[in-house]
């Protein structure tokens, strides 16, 4: 029997944008150990606004009680604007927000008011010097 081709794959390529975020953790074990259970099982509406508001991938590392996010968007994604708007697509997502918050610290160099605080980019890998 000859070998049939399979289907065509297309890519679709477009600009994106990353960030890096920290917070901290409130230094309790119980409430650490509580923040990693809940993330196990983000709900399904959190995800699904983070997705609509723009956030292609979004992942979130733990070190002692410092939290790292890296998110990587569709471009002109601005936070200021777009994490606003995640809160009112459902109500289930202030609800997430206020729970996660109860948990959370700014760390130090915050600004006033803030909580999760972008951090500054120093290095990327760029392939293209590779070659």
């Amino acid at each position: 029997m000859p070998l049939r081709a399979g289907p065509r794959l297309t890519y679709t390529y477009f600009s994106m944008s990353s960030f890096a975020m920290t917070v901290n953790l409130r230094d309790d074990p119980v409430v650490i150990a509580r923040y990693k259970r809940l993330h196990e099982h983000v709900w399904p509406e959190v995800q699904n606004a983070l997705r609509t508001v723009g956030i292609l991938d979004m992942k979130i590392w733990l070190l002692g009680r410092r939290l790292f996010m890296y998110m990587e968007t569709v471009d002109g994604f601005d936070p200021a604007v777009d994490f606003p708007r995640y809160l009112e697509l459902d109500p289930r997502c202030q609800e997430w927000e206020d729970l996660m918050g109860e948990m959370q610290e700014a760390v130090a160099e915050a600004a006033p008011d803030e909580k999760w605080t972008q951090m500054e980019q120093v290095f990327e890998l760029d392939v293209a010097v590779l070659r």
